[in-house]
């Protein structure tokens, strides 16, 4: 059988290539980042269970600074990521995708070296305040894989590139309750960085970037400046900021009162702790299973339609987490709650590449991180203030009518679409 682009190649001269264009080394590119995500959220989750003792470790002996002291030192690095992860966009637009993957493994390897060897909370927490000034390598991943792909599979490698992160902060927390009773707490650390030094190596090694031609953009006749004003519609990027801080307050909102929920769920208070792990690890594990064939699927009947389809589907399944009588349920309900919210991630990822230029893709990208890594952190704020001053149900509630409005939302902005 002829092959068409052989034939046209013959007819006309080659086209400059692009980041459009389909890269060679796409699937090798998406398997060194798929494994460098994993290693990297392992290593900025891992120290959960372990956190309160270290801090205590390091001389902060009452019970509140030990809790206060364990919600800065975790919160900080997803603060400063939130911060810079637009400029780690925009320098990726600039300098290229691979070179930021370069900077975040290697800078992430020395700061979980570096909070091995504190000697003090406030190193602790400054230490991790680098750690999220230096990272980022999961969201630039993301940014290399959905302009390197070639746009029929992005979907599915996004979806791909999903179920690694989730995986990462399910197997996060128990290599975290694992580890430091075999080697020690700063043992652990130094073999997290260990860990992500050979996803440094197999990055600089193994990833092949292609590269995008100086007068591309203009041979495209993509829209000339940089950042927001090279977007001609900024609707549908405005309405993925929006969902993807919608998703992580979604999934953060129940977070400071599960265990306080589960409590009143089971009779056992020897099994509430259990069944709390089992809760929280419900929807991640849903979000992995889910997450690459809703990818597929998306690329097969429209990204904006599995976007609203799964928002709805969440909307429902909280309405039944706010009156469970046991833990088991909950279980269940959170575990279909994950799968229905593990094709978001993707399809906002593509939704973005496809409506903004290449030449600021990163940065768009880097916005979209930002929208998430706030969503992280309003989601328990907020919970917990609703679960404390209205009642734990409320919080279920209340997030079902976020989630449903957001399918709302993106229905509206999705008929505007041309």
């Amino acid at each position: 059988m002829t092959n068409p682009t052989t034939s046209a190649a013959r007819r006309e001269p080659a086209p400059t290539p692009t980041t459009s264009d389909a890269n060679e080394h796409w699937q090798r590119n998406l398997a060194v980042c798929m494994f460098g995500a994993f290693t990297t959220i392992v290593a900025m989750t891992l120290l959960l269970p372990f956190l309160p003792l270290y801090v205590e470790q390091l001389g902060v002996k009452d019970h509140a600074a030990i809790v206060q002291w364990s919600g800065v030192a975790y919160g900080a690095t997803f603060f400063t990521a939130a911060l810079v992860a637009p400029l780690w966009g925009w320098l990726a637009d600039r300098y290229g995708r691979k070179p930021m993957l370069i900077r975040a493994s290697l800078g992430m390897a020395v700061a979980m070296a570096l909070i091995g060897m504190a000697t003090n909370v406030w190193q602790l927490v400054g230490l991790r305040l680098l750690a999220g000034l230096l990272g980022g390598y999961a969201s630039g991943s993301m940014v290399l894989v959905a302009t390197q792909t070639p746009k029929a599979r992005t979907g599915w490698a996004l979806g791909t590139m999903s179920s690694a992160i989730m995986a990462g902060n399910l197997v996060g927390p128990l290599v975290g309750g694992v580890l430091p009773p075999l080697i020690g707490i700063r043992a652990t650390f130094f073999a997290a960085g260990a860990m992500i030094f050979v996803a440094f190596l197999a990055t600089a090694f193994l990833i092949r970037e292609k590269k995008k031609a100086p007068a591309a953009a203009k041979q495209r006749g993509e829209p000339g400046g940089s950042g927001w004003a090279a977007i001609p519609d900024k609707r549908p990027l405005v309405a993925m900021l929006f969902t993807g801080m919608l998703l992580m307050l979604a999934n953060m909102s129940i977070e400071p009162i599960i265990t306080v929920y589960v409590a009143t769920l089971v009779e056992d208070p020897q099994r509430v702790t259990l069944m709390a792990g089992l809760v929280m690890s419900a929807a991640a594990l849903g979000s992995i299973l889910s997450a690459s064939r809703l990818g597929k699927l998306a690329d097969r009947v429209g990204h904006w339609n599995v976007i609203v389809g799964c928002l709805a589907v969440s909307a429902l399944l909280l309405v039944p987490q706010a009156f469970v009588t046991s833990g088991w349920q909950l279980v269940v309900l959170r575990f279909l709650m994950g799968l229905s919210l593990g094709g978001l991630l993707p399809c906002i990822a593509s939704v973005i590449r496809h409506n903004v230029p290449e030449n600021v893709a990163g940065n768009m990208l880097g916005y979209s991180t930002s929208a998430q890594y706030t969503g992280q952190v309003a989601g328990p704020l907020l919970g917990g203030l609703v679960g404390g001053h209205i009642g734990m149900r409320a919080v279920f509630l209340g997030t079902c009518v976020l989630m449903a409005a957001g399918a709302g939302w993106n229905w509206l902005a999705k008929r505007r679409q041309p």
